[in-house]
C-alpha cells in the first residue's frame, strides 16, 4: 500500500507527498503512478467537520464529493460527475466507528456555519481540500484508494484559528493511528 499526504505541513515520515489542493494533487498522483507500480493507496490528512464530527475525531472514507457553495442555491451547474467512490473497498483499516464518510474537496476551505448545516443536509460530514482528486485519478488507474482523517476543526468562522491551533495534536494522534494500522498489516 502506498500511503500519501497532502505535504508542507501535513508531512509525514512515511508517507509520499502529493501537493495542496485539487489540481496539485492530481497532476502529482498521475505523475506517481506513472512512474511506480502502485497497487492501493491510502491518503492521509486533516479534515474540518461540518458539524457532526469533533475535532481530534478520526475517519474512513471511500467516497468524496467536489461541491461548490454555489451548489445550494441554485447558482451553479456542473456537466461532469461531481461524486466519486473507491472502484474497491478491499483496502482498509479499521477506525473507531468502521463506517465510511462522504468527504467534500474543494480549494476552498468553509467559515460560514449556515453553509456546514447545508452540507450536513446532503450526507457531507467532512471537508479536506485532496480527497476528490485522489479517488477520481486511483479510479481512472483502476487501484483501490481510501482515506483515514482527523478532525481538525469546526466549518465555521474561527476555522483558520481552530485548525492552527490543533493542527500539531491532530497531526500525533493521526500518526500514531496510522503507524499502529500500519503495523498489523
Amino acid at each position: 500500500m502506498t500511503i500519501l499526504s497532502a505535504g508542507e505541513n501535513e508531512s509525514f515520515d512515511f508517507a509520499t507527498p502529493i501537493g495542496i489542493g485539487l489540481i496539485n494533487s492530481s497532476i502529482n498522483l498521475t505523475k506517481l503512478i506513472l512512474e511506480k507500480d502502485i497497487k492501493s493507496l491510502l491518503f492521509i490528512g486533516t479534515a474540518g467537520s461540518y458539524g457532526n464530527l469533533k475535532p481530534f475525531d478520526l475517519l474512513t472514507s471511500y467516497e468524496s464529493t467536489n461541491i461548490e457553495t454555489g451548489f445550494f442555491d441554485d447558482n451553479c451547474y456542473t456537466p461532469i460527475s461531481n461524486s466519486v467512490k473507491s472502484i474497491s473497498r478491499d483496502v482498509s483499516c479499521e477506525t473507531a466507528n468502521n463506517t465510511s464518510v462522504l468527504v467534500n474537496s474543494s480549494n476552498y476551505i468553509t467559515t460560514n456555519k449556515n453553509l456546514s448545516n447545508k452540507y450536513l443536509k446532503y450526507g457531507l460530514e467532512a471537508e479536506n481540500m485532496e480527497f476528490y482528486s485522489i479517488l477520481t485519478v486511483a479510479n481512472k488507474f483502476n487501484i483501490p484508494a481510501f482515506g483515514i482523517f482527523v478532525i481538525t476543526n469546526y466549518c465555521d468562522e474561527f476555522a483558520h484559528k481552530d485548525f492552527k491551533k490543533n493542527h500539531l495534536k491532530a497531526l500525533e494522534k493521526l500518526t500514531q493511528y496510522v503507524r499502529k494500522q500500519v503495523s498489523k498489516t
